[in-house]
């Protein structure tokens, strides 16, 4: 038996805005930064079904988490389809597959984030930690918040674990 996370945030800009930001190296950052002024992430994305996405991020060096997504779907601006291996700062690793939906809802669009594959629900709930940061994170870069963006979309969101 495996377990699924799924975590949802409203945010105040079209699909296709939010879409083509999240997939720019900013947004990739800004969405495993958590605010910490020694916080480390560093991410290399080339954005291409078979392409991957790699994020290494941590409160140290010696404490880096490392994330290597292999894009099995992109359908912009609907979709990210993707096999993510986790590698944990003692070694162990995972395989989840993991799936951004962007959903049009008026002018806003409610991102959604699918993971599946947990072994355990600790494990899955680990993860529950650093999501309302990481897409409140996400929603300062596409209101133009994080430094090095250009967009004209600015406002709130809500977050809604499901």
């Amino acid at each position: 038996m495996t377990y699924e996370l799924r975590f949802q945030r409203l945010i105040n800009a079209k699909r296709e805005v939010v879409f083509d930001l999240f997939t720019e190296q900013g947004a990739q950052l800004a969405f495993y930064q958590q605010g910490e002024a020694a916080w480390i992430v560093r991410s290399e994305c080339e954005l291409r079904v078979g392409g991957v996405w790699s994020v290494e991020f941590g409160p140290s060096e010696d404490e880096v988490y490392r994330h290597r997504h292999v894009f099995n779907v992109i359908d912009r601006p609907r979709r990210l389809l993707m096999t993510t291996t986790e590698t944990r700062p003692d070694g162990s690793s995972f395989d989840t597959e993991t799936e951004i939906r962007f959903e049009e809802q008026g002018w806003q669009t409610l991102m959604t984030v699918r993971q599946i594959g947990f072994l355990t629900e600790v494990l899955r709930d680990e993860h529950t930690v650093g999501l309302p940061e990481a897409f409140a994170q996400s929603e300062r870069f596409v209101g133009g918040e994080v430094p090095g963006l250009h967009a004209e979309h600015h406002g709130t969101g809500s977050d809604t674990p499901n």
